[in-house]
């Protein structure tokens, strides 16, 4: 005849929580979040709904009523923006600028996140003697043709 001991049933059973709560650390533990000091965040793309308007003014001033422009538009406004701002020493929109290995012109915030750059729908009015080193690019007044600037990486710029 078999004989069941309450002692070891009480036994098995905590021995059994015992387990199941070791079992449960490892998936309680890593629920809890990342380190708040995370690596970079993704980039941003601002290009959806934002005013470049201010750029436009800047592009604008010093240009007298006599003066022949052309309008800079796509890859040759981008390029244009890129070499403006590719020096400055702030950081943010008015900061310094990078050019991509996939040829596309960023800027990082405070926190150094990418924000990539557009090219205003309207173009980027500036002086013809000026604007005669993006000839070759597209958008160089309103036209389709020419090369981007998916071939013109910059060695200072930082990893995405």
């Amino acid at each position: 005849m078999n004989t069941i001991y309450k002692e070891r049933k009480i036994v098995s059973r905590l021995f059994a929580v015992l387990l199941s709560a070791l079992l449960m650390v490892p998936l309680l533990s890593s629920c809890g979040g990342g380190s708040k000091n995370a690596s970079v965040p993704p980039p941003v793309d601002d290009s959806v709904g934002r005013t470049v308007s201010d750029r436009q003014t800047e592009a604008k001033k010093g240009l007298g009523t006599g003066q022949k422009v052309a309008l800079l538009a796509g890859a040759a406004g981008l390029y244009y923006l890129y070499n403006q701002h590719k020096n400055a020493s702030q950081e943010g929109a008015q900061g310094k600028y990078y050019l991509s290995k996939n040829g596309r012109v960023y800027y990082r915030d405070a926190e150094h996140r990418a924000h990539w750059v557009t090219a205003p729908a309207e173009g980027i009015r500036v002086p013809e003697s000026e604007a005669q080193k993006y000839r070759e690019f597209q958008g160089y007044n309103r036209s389709a043709t020419g090369r981007d600037l998916s071939g013109l990486t910059s060695s200072a710029a930082p990893a995405l």
